[in-house]
């Protein structure tokens, strides 16, 4: 009875705030002022469809200015910090911050043009069709607070009767005819300038891809004739103006293909490029269809030969321009790169095709120190030296080295967490093509690659354990378009050897899933990814996914008829190799509701199984919940698997949990408060599990019962976005626990933010760097 009547309390000062804070603004308006409160579009016309009148009031009250101050729940919180604060001295400190950066100015109704905005209605409906109409505005206030109302008498929306595209007997009208076949314009659909403005970009990319580089959109016009149709039609004409240059009407072709690998701004004296333009002087830099001016021979002029889609006596076209800008800059060994075409014979319309490239620094050593986190709740500093060569073997490889050294402690661990240092080195070649007996044809704006890596780490867990983990890939990287992207290794080998493990580790390992973490482990075979997405446009909804199947020892299993149940593990140089199957899906999605506030989601999916040779997955392949980027109330490695109850776990026991199946869903709400500041609400669910019985472990195995072994945690966070640095902290609590009784897993009823003694048990604090998706 209690708690009920503190939230009839909370319930009542919540919403006598909100009264409060809503009224008070006004009380700020000097004498004879109106707060403006938005403009509102009424449509008087019982002959446009519903859905139609909706689409036409929605746009035009979109084009009303000014706009009213920003609301949140019906509240004008920005205007009341904007009023409250006192006018600063100075353009700094508190008040000046509060005022101008989290305030926000009244807007009032003085500040409202209503002819100028009538004249957005009228104009903007006659661009959709709407030759007659007309608007009128009216002003409603009351307490201070006005709004102006809008309404239109549109008219009858006109349709298109007919569309004719004049002839003629030029080479570009013939060109435009070719083109008339997926015209935007149809007879029967409203006129639209939207939609005419469309055709004639349509036609001019259409002529751009045949050629005729010198043309514009400008040079064509769609004349609108409503006399020769009655029933409200209008009949549209498609022409080229009568002043459209000569020029803009020539199909062009490529002469010659000139590259200068090693440009720079003294290579242009006059406005011309010194070039040597006589046959025998410009012959010595041929390779096969192009030149490339490179005496000192830097590059390779095969690269520029893969790169180009332009070749002597091509027509030019947009598209293998794009093309191979695009793939230039995608070979990351040039800064800048730069296209130029000058008419080398104008009466059989050719032209010269010059690229001038700015090469970055060849070489270039990096030392970094950074503070980094990972997803096992681990914390700490980490030294990189990196070396690159962007060149290496005069082909655009690029060949990477780099060693480092990294200290971690973990964050909010359990009593037993022990500190990692972790020292290694990586060597990875990057080549520009695809190295295989077979061949690849890209027409990717993006340059497939080639890469082959090698690597060594040492790990070392205090008082426990050292681990030596070694790994060699070797696999190619393509890209589709800028959304999609495929990485295939064809190998991928880790070979992880344990050394100095301790009497303390074992006498923690308790159990054999505790045990694996240092057997020795061979692991080898293909991996495949597959990368979607279009969070790089500026759209409202954007999505990203990435999917992974990881397949390993399955061809050597296949051959050696490995079956661990009937008999012992076969091994290679005295190593069990690993053979299971894993699949892992991410999929993430992004709703942008204002510039300064968004809604996130994502949901990750996997299973990965052992077959063959292998009883138990690897535990470094293995599924692991909890922590900073997973269930933000739990512990990293602590939640599961399933029902498991941790509190049945032995004290001194190693608590890293993980699993062959993992399902995992994530809500967030962001906004910015201020600059780099950000703050965010979120809502974590999800869990692991096993495929088969653990004897020590009862409950992890997936079942039926999955969706009630699944945990649910909440919370808040800062984010300190510094553009190089995003310091993270999420502040979460559960509230379902999947190892409480059944029927009793929902953890409302166990609140009590008043107890220490909950709080330091429920309360978990992650610190992280970086967003957690």
């Amino acid at each position: 009875m209690k708690s009920k009547l503190n939230i009839y309390k909370y319930l009542f000062a919540s919403g006598f705030a909100a009264v409060s804070l809503s009224c008070s603004n006004t009380r700020f308006l000097k004498e004879g002022q109106m707060l403006y409160t938005g403009g509102e579009v009424k449509i008087e016309n019982d002959t446009i469809l519903k859905k139609e009148k909706k689409e036409l009031q929605t746009a035009l009250e979109a084009n009303l200015v000014p706009k009213p101050n920003s609301t949140f729940l019906g509240l004008r919180p920005k205007l009341y910090f904007y009023n409250i604060a006192k006018e600063p001295k100075k353009d700094k400190g508190f008040n000046y911050w509060l005022k101008y950066k989290v305030g926000e100015k009244p807007v009032l109704l003085g500040d409202v043009d209503r002819e100028f905005n009538k004249d957005i209605i009228e104009n903007y409906s006659e661009n959709k069709g709407y030759f007659n109409a007309r608007a009128t505005y009216d002003t409603i206030s009351k307490n201070k607070k006005a709004k102006v109302i809008y309404t239109l008498r549109p008219g009858s929306r006109y349709l298109i009767s007919n569309v004719k595209f004049q002839q003629d007997s030029s080479l570009v009208n013939k060109e435009i005819q070719a083109l008339t076949n997926k015209t935007l314009l149809k007879s029967g659909k409203p006129f639209d300038l939207d939609v005419i403005k469309n055709e004639r970009e349509r036609i001019d990319n259409g002529l751009k891809e045949r050629g005729f580089y010198y043309f514009s959109d400008d040079n064509i016009i769609v004349q609108a004739d409503s006399t020769v149709s009655k029933n409200h039609k209008v009949e549209l004409n498609v022409k080229l103006k009568d002043d459209t240059p000569d020029l803009a009407t020539e199909q062009f072709s490529i002469d010659k293909v000139i590259v200068f690998p090693n440009y720079n701004i003294q290579d242009v004296k006059d406005g011309k490029y010194q070039v040597p333009m006589d046959k025998d002087s410009l012959s010595k830099y041929a390779y096969d269809d192009i030149y490339v001016i490179d005496p000192q021979h830097k590059f390779k002029p095969k690269i520029f030969d893969r790169a180009l889609y332009f070749k002597k006596g091509d027509l030019y076209n947009r598209s293998n321009h794009n093309l191979s800008l695009n793939r230039l800059i995608s070979l990351g060994v040039f800064k800048f790169v730069k296209n130029e075409f000058i008419v080398s014979d104008s009466l059989s319309h050719k032209f010269d095709a010059y690229y001038l490239l700015t090469p970055r620094p060849i070489q270039s050593l990096r030392l970094e120190a950074l503070g980094r986190t990972n997803s096992a709740n681990y914390a700490g500093s980490e030294l990189n030296l990196n070396w690159t060569h962007r060149n290496f073997f005069k082909g655009a490889e690029q060949f990477k080295a780099s060693i480092y050294g990294a200290f971690d402690f973990q964050m909010g661990g359990g009593d037993n967490a022990q500190n990692l240092f972790r020292a290694g080195t990586n060597v990875q070649l990057s080549i520009p093509r695809i190295v295989a007996p077979f061949r690849f044809n890209s027409s990717s704006a993006f340059v497939p690659r080639t890469n082959i890596t090698l690597g060594y780490e040492f790990q070392n867990r205090t008082q426990y354990y050292t681990l030596n983990n070694f790994n060699a890939s070797f696999g190619y990287v393509w890209k589709e378009n800028a959304r999609k992207e495929h990485d295939l290794k064809v190998i991928d080998i880790t070979l992880v050897s344990p050394a100095n493990v301790t009497q303390a580790f074992w006498d923690q390992a308790k159990t054999p899933a505790s045990q694996r973490i240092v057997e020795e482990q061979l692991i080898f075979g293909p991996t495949y990814s597959y990368t979607y997405t279009n969070t790089m446009l500026p759209k409202t909804n954007t999505i990203y996914y990435k999917g992974t199947l990881d397949l390993a020892g399955n061809i050597t299993g296949l051959v050696t008829g490995a079956n661990v149940k009937k008999d012992k593990q076969k091994e290679i140089f005295g190593i069990p190799f690993s053979q299971y199957a894993k699949i892992e899906n991410d999929f993430r999605f992004y709703h942008k509701f204002a510039e300064k506030s968004s809604f996130a989601a994502r949901f990750i999916g996997g299973i990965a199984y052992p077959y063959g040779n292998s009883e138990f997955v690897p535990f470094s392949k293995q599924f692991f919940s909890g922590g900073s980027n997973s269930i933000r109330a739990f512990r990293a490695r602590t939640l599961g698997p399933g029902s498991f109850d941790p509190r049945t776990v032995p004290a001194g026991t190693f608590m890293d949990q993980s699993g062959d199946i993992k399902l995992e869903l994530n809500a967030e709400y962001r906004a910015n408060l201020y600059k780099f500041l950000n703050v965010a609400a979120f809502v974590d669910a999800g869990n692991i599990w096993l495929l088969h019985d653990d004897i020590d472990r009862p409950g992890a195995k997936f079942s039926k019962e999955f969706l009630s072994e699944v945990a649910v945690g909440a919370g808040v966070g800062l984010r300190l976005d510094f553009s190089i640095l995003v310091l993270r902290l999420d502040l979460a609590m559960p509230l379902r626990v999947p190892y409480y009784e059944k029927n009793d897993r929902w953890a409302f009823d166990r609140i009590d933010f008043g107890n220490p003694s909950w709080r330091r048990d429920n309360l978990i604090l992650n610190i992280a760097i970086g967003y957690p998706f």
